[in-house]
C-alpha cells in the first residue's frame, strides 16, 4: 500500500491553501472533517465547493473516490475530479492524473496522455512528476526512448532531494557502464553514452544530496503538516511529512 500512498499524492497537506473567505472557511471545515475520518462532513463541505469550480476541493473529491473515503470506491469518478482540477492547473491533481492514465487506473492505460500531464506537472517544478517523467523517457513509454532526456528529469528532481531520482540516475549509470563499448572507435551513440556518464558523474561529484530529512522538500512539508495542525513527533504528523516527500 505504500507504493499507492506516496504515487497517488498527498491526500492532506496539498489541499490547504488560500481562497475566498467563505469558499476558504467551508473548505477548511471540510478539511478538518476529512482529517478526523469524518468524510461525510468532507463530502457535504467538498462537493458544492468542486460543482463552484474550487480546485482543491475538487481535488479532495477525486482522492475521496480513488479511496473509497465516504464514497463507493470509483475510479472513474476520481478520474473526472482529478481531471477539473488539472485543467485549472493544480500541479498535485495533474501528477495523479497521470498517474491514472499509466496505470490505467479508472481510465483506459494510456502512456501519451499520462506523459502530457506527467509534463505539465513537471514543468511546475514538482520533483515526483519530473522523476516520473525521466522514468518514461527511460523507459519508451508514450514516447521514444530517450536516454539523454531522462538524465535531465532525474537531475532536475534529484536536485530538489528526491530520493527515487537520484536512485534513477544511478541505474542509469549502470545500465550505460555496462554497455560500454570494447572497440577503440566510438559511434555517435556510444559517444552519447560517454557524455551520459559523465553528466551523471558530475550531478553525484556534487555535494551528497540531501536526504529527505534533510532537504528542502522535508523541510516545506514539515512546516504544511504543522500548519494544518498535526502535532510534530506523532504517527499522523509523520504519516502526512511522508505523504509530501514521497
Amino acid at each position: 500500500m505504500r507504493n499507492l500512498t506516496g504515487t497517488l499524492c498527498l491526500t492532506l497537506a496539498v489541499l490547504f491553501g488560500s481562497a475566498g473567505v467563505s469558499a476558504s472557511a467551508d473548505f477548511r471545515k471540510g478539511l478538518t472533517a476529512y482529517k478526523s475520518g469524518d468524510y461525510a462532513t468532507a463530502l457535504r463541505e467538498w462537493k458544492p465547493l468542486a460543482e463552484q469550480g474550487h480546485f482543491r476541493a475538487q481535488f479532495g473529491l477525486g482522492l475521496m473516490y480513488y479511496h473509497g473515503r465516504g464514497v463507493p470506491k470509483d475510479g472513474e469518478t476520481a478520474v473526472k475530479w482529478y481531471r477539473v482540477s488539472a485543467e485549472q492547473g493544480y500541479r498535485y491533481a495533474k501528477y495523479n492524473l497521470a498517474q491514472m492514465y499509466e496505470k490505467g487506473w479508472g481510465v483506459a492505460q494510456d502512456y501519451k496522455t499520462a506523459m502530457k500531464w506527467y509534463t505539465l506537472a513537471a514543468e511546475q517544478g514538482y520533483a515526483p512528476a519530473q522523476n516520473n517523467l525521466g522514468r518514461m523517457y527511460r523507459d519508451g513509454l508514450g514516447v521514444p526512448q530517450d536516454g539523454k532526456t531522462a538524465v535531465e528529469w532525474f537531475k532536475l528532481a534529484a536536485e530538489q532531494g528526491n530520493a527515487g531520482a537520484q536512485n534513477n540516475l544511478n541505474k542509469l549509470e549502470d545500465q550505460i557502464a555496462a554497455k560500454k563499448p570494447s572497440l577503440p572507435s566510438k559511434s555517435a551513440a556510444e559517444k552519447e553514452n560517454e557524455r551520459l556518464r559523465e553528466e551523471i558523474a558530475r550531478l553525484k561529484g556534487k555535494p551528497e544530496t540531501p536526504s529527505l530529512t534533510d532537504s528542502s522538500n522535508m523541510q516545506e512539508a514539515k512546516k504544511e503538516c504543522s500548519e494544518l495542525g498535526f502535532k510534530t513527533g506523532t504517527e499522523k504528523f509523520g504519516e502526512c511529512v511522508l505523504q509530501l516527500t514521497e
